[in-house]
């Protein structure tokens, strides 16, 4: 095969920069996992002092900080290392903006996951707990809430998941009319609580399995919004919805196959007041499949995570939405690569 002309050779680069990724992902990884990003919080160390407080091996230690520093994540001045302001604001335990939870969440869980994906690929069938213990779709949840170790770290990353979306939100869609919303699968209470406290008029309703409560219940104390917010217990495929002006399903529908989806959309239509609203918000396939690539991970990682989960384009949703007898909806982008679909009663 004869060299291409000069100035049109493929891209060699954007390729190299695909295929060695993982490399990358591991040392933002291991800085969250260990607490580096925490250690710095109170200002520049060296990096002997950065090495001690982690007790890193000196072998290495100073190339790992700096690749951190290649990477974005750090900053270093006259030798000292600081986090950089998306790290101080992100990354740091304890913060109110923390998506570390997430991070670690990938580190202890999804980075080995995905080694398993061509195994998922070839069978169709999930790497997880589903596929070592033979549990079937609701399993895997039944496992996850009945240890508070697992369901902690599992919620911390549901908050990071959805804390941009959650701000997008609370600004995002107009609120004046609205006097009372249930999110469906509250997780923690990350969006209520962003909600009711940019919009003072409303009244919320967490809803979630048992288990959740007390992860619920003490964020609701950090936010100090007792007299607006409430929680209830319940599973959403066997008992009824709350009933409120908006329903919100964020990160919810992807876990299941269409069926399942079909009848969360059936219960939302049937707890909605005529003239109520849906909210699903998800990391949406954009409708024309070929630009949105956290929404394509997303969908390989329920197929690893889910026996039937996907996420799938607005259009799809709009579809399924029309089919359950809601008169209006319309897709909007929310933030990064998360959109939501509003569909009207």
């Amino acid at each position: 095969m004869s060299d291409p002309p000069p100035g049109t050779e493929p891209a060699i680069d954007d390729l190299m920069e695909i295929a060695t990724g993982f490399m990358a992902s591991k040392v933002l990884l291991v800085a969250t996992r260990t607490g580096l990003f925490t250690e710095l919080a109170d200002g520049p160390l060296s990096a002997e002092e950065l090495r001690t407080r982690l007790g890193l091996h000196p072998r290495a230690a100073r190339d790992y900080f700096d690749t951190l520093v290649a990477l974005g994540a750090l900053e270093r001045t006259d030798g000292r290392y600081a986090n950089t302001p998306a790290a101080a604001r992100h990354l740091v335990r304890g913060t109110p903006d923390y998506l570390g939870g997430l991070l670690e969440m990938s580190d202890a869980r999804m980075y080995d996951l995905w080694g398993r994906l061509e195994t998922a690929l070839r069978t169709g069938e999930p790497q997880n707990e589903v596929a070592v213990d033979g549990q079937d779709e609701e399993g895997i949840y039944a496992s996850l809430y009945d240890d508070p170790d697992r369901l902690d770290a599992f919620q911390q990353a549901m908050s990071g998941l959805s804390l941009r979306s959650a701000r997008a939100l609370a600004e995002a869609f107009d609120w004046s009319p609205v006097r009372t919303v249930a999110d469906i699968g509250c997780a923690d209470g990350t969006v209520l609580t962003h909600l009711l406290r940019r919009h003072p008029h409303l009244r919320g309703t967490g809803f979630e399995l048992p288990a959740v409560e007390p992860g619920f219940r003490r964020r609701l104390a950090q936010a100090a919004l007792d007299d607006r917010l409430s929680f209830r217990a319940g599973d959403f495929f066997t008992d009824p919805l709350p009933t409120a002006d908006v329903l919100v399903l964020g990160h919810i529908l992807s876990n299941w196959a269409l069926p399942r989806v079909r009848t969360l959309l059936t219960k939302a239509h049937e707890a909605l007041p005529e003239g109520g609203t849906l909210i699903i918000y998800e990391t949406l396939i954009d409708d024309g499949r070929s630009r949105n690539v956290p929404g394509f991970l997303m969908s390989l990682t329920m197929l690893l995570e889910t026996p039937g989960g996907f996420e799938y384009t607005a259009a799809e949703c709009r579809g399924w939405l029309a089919e359950t007898g809601f008169r209006t909806s319309r897709a909007q982008h929310l933030a990064g690569p998360e959109s939501m679909v509003i569909a009207v009663k």
